[in-house]
């Protein structure tokens, strides 16, 4: 059985610095129809507040059932936005593609821009959901993305060494990724 992508938003949902050109999720936005990226003020020092803020608006408005897509910090925006969002709003989200969740809990000081999305809730997602890890993720270590992922009551994928499955792991399109992708659509 084939998903028809025509019945949902996708919503891309960058982490710091906007996901450039060269990043997965920038492939995926021609990819899929219906697709947005979330535009967010100071992509360098995120404010969770503002960050969650506009993704609660951009949910809102959607015509159709969202998809949210999120990397990095994005994954932080989503679980933190799920936490404290309206059933009417999560309602609305059909599904979550969680890559390399940053775990803004981690004391060491290279985290602190992205302290103020802490501490990350743990709660069950009302959404499916499906957290990508690396083995290697400088940001988060492959068992706490586990712990993440069962959290959540997310299913969980090893995608193997890709750093932190951003730009630098240059994967184009993600051929791998959009199969993950293609599962968890499959069961909404």
């Amino acid at each position: 059985m084939s998903v028809d992508l025509s019945s949902f938003d996708f919503l891309v949902v960058p982490g710091r610095e906007n996901s450039p050109e060269a990043h997965w999720q920038s492939h995926w936005l021609g990819a899929f129809p219906n697709s947005t990226r979330l535009l967010q003020d100071r992509w360098g020092r995120p404010d969770a507040d503002a960050w969650t803020g506009r993704l609660g608006e951009a949910v809102a408005i959607a015509p159709r059932r969202v998809v949210l897509i999120g990397h990095s910090v994005g994954v932080a925006t989503i679980i933190r936005w799920t936490a404290s969002a309206p059933a009417d709003l999560t309602s609305k989200v059909a599904g979550a593609f969680l890559a390399a969740p940053t775990n803004v809990d981690d004391p060491d000081p290279a985290f602190d821009v992205v302290r103020g999305f802490g501490p990350m809730p743990l709660g069950r997602l009302p959404y499916p959901a499906l957290v990508a890890a690396s083995r290697d993720d400088p940001r988060v270590t492959f068992p706490q993305a586990r712990i993440f992922a069962d959290s959540w009551g997310a299913d969980f994928a090893d995608v193997g060494e890709l750093g932190h499955i951003g730009s630098t792991a240059r994967l184009g399109v993600w051929p791998a990724g959009l199969l993950l992708l293609g599962g968890l659509l499959a069961r909404i």
